[in-house]
């Protein structure tokens, strides 16, 4: 885990939740996993998007815009199933990836919200498109 990454979950669990700096006010969330191939465990902050339906979080594998999908994601989605902090609360989660009109939809409003995630699909247009994952409380 990158020295950043640690400095973000540290801030994360000290503070409820809340972060600073580039993250001052956005919804944050700790995302478990484990890697596929290393069998090792992971702890990666993100920033969410609340769905309407209680129990449900967006979230983005942008990787800041890199022509590549994080490893997260990978490792996210061939599990199908993983935890996360959200506050001061940890939970068990489903991963569902969403497709077509609705998951343009959810980004689309991530964007509007967000400026940057405008940016990071900027940045990766005609290499990949940014995946959107709903994580369902289990």
């Amino acid at each position: 885990m990158s020295d950043w990454n640690t400095q973000v979950i540290e801030e994360f669990r000290a503070n409820e939740g809340k972060v600073g700096g580039p993250f001052d006010g956005a919804p944050m969330v700790l995302l478990h996993h484990t890697g596929r191939k290393s069998g090792s465990e992971h702890v990666t902050p993100l920033m969410y998007l609340a769905a309407d339906e209680p129990g449900t979080i967006y979230v983005f594998a942008s990787a800041a815009g890199a022509p590549s999908h994080p490893a997260w994601y990978y490792n996210t989605t061939s599990a199908g199933e993983t935890t996360v902090e959200v506050g001061t609360e940890t939970y068990p989660v489903t991963v569902e990836e969403l497709t077509g009109a609705e998951r343009d939809r959810v980004y689309a409003e991530q964007k509007s919200r967000y400026a940057g995630f405008g940016e990071y699909e900027e940045k990766t247009a005609g290499i990949r498109t940014i995946p959107v994952l709903a994580l369902h409380r289990a």
